[in-house]
């Protein structure tokens, strides 16, 4: 029988990995200069090839930008700009919750919409995105970020309204990165996961027995939920009716 080798981790790789650690710990915080390429082989014990190499990584994925005659600086990451998963580590909180506030203006509303606009097949696939998230449920190990972004992603097509599901399409990239990051502190907590369903269900509920009203309010409490579980102190608890 064959075993693969073990790859050895490139050295530059692991010169990435370090420094973005840094940068997160604020070792090196936003608009701060880098040490020069010199100093940061001597820091890390290697040669300048690697650090240059790694530095070139980290300056393609936006999280640095070197400037001619002056040096290398860490960049502020900006939610809205990002795109490569690189630097999704390094974003602020807030930047979640505005993320989330954003959500939940533009999905209350879409929800109400589909309450009132969704035709057959549109309730079916609402459905089955509720059903896989049901079966993620039985794993408590799974995260369920894509179940959970069909779900809405389907309640925002229900509603009929193309400039709504345009400004999701648009996010979409984002939207599934910050889905992954708060279910990830679900993992293993079966009942925070039975919650996130229960919550799931009664939006689905209200749509297919078209109450607008209720649908709204259940897809906003749903989204608030998730902003104070992330420790947003601008939004405060939805009473239940």
């Amino acid at each position: 029988m064959l075993i693969p080798q073990i790859e050895r981790k490139k050295v530059s790789s692991q010169l990435i990995e370090q420094l973005k650690e840094l940068i997160k710990k604020g070792t090196f915080p936003p608009k701060s200069k880098l040490p020069s390429e010199k100093d940061l082989a001597k820091m890390f014990g290697v040669s300048r090839s690697p650090i240059r190499e790694a530095l070139s990584v980290l300056e393609a994925s936006g999280l640095v930008e070197s400037r001619q005659g002056e040096g290398t600086f860490v960049k502020e990451i900006h939610l809205a700009n990002m795109l490569d998963s690189v630097t999704f580590d390094m974003i602020e909180i807030e930047q979640v919750y505005n993320l989330l506030e954003m959500r939940t203006v533009l999905e209350t509303e879409a929800a109400a919409f589909a309450a009132l606009r969704a035709t057959e097949d549109d309730l079916v696939k609402i459905k089955s995105a509720l059903d896989e998230i049901a079966e993620n449920m039985v794993d408590d190990y799974s995260i369920g970020s894509e179940a959970d972004f069909q779900f809405h992603h389907e309640i925002v097509s229900a509603s009929h309204n193309p400039f709504i599901l345009q400004s999701i399409e648009n996010l979409k990239d984002l939207y599934k990165r910050s889905l992954n990051y708060s279910l990830k502190r679900n993992v293993g907590l079966r009942e925070k996961r039975e919650q996130i369903y229960q919550e799931h269900l009664k939006i689905y509920e209200s749509i297919y027995n078209k109450n607008a009203a209720a649908a709204a309010y259940h897809m906003k409490r749903h989204l608030n939920n998730a902003r104070i579980k992330l420790g947003d102190k601008r939004v405060g608890q939805i009473e239940k009716n």
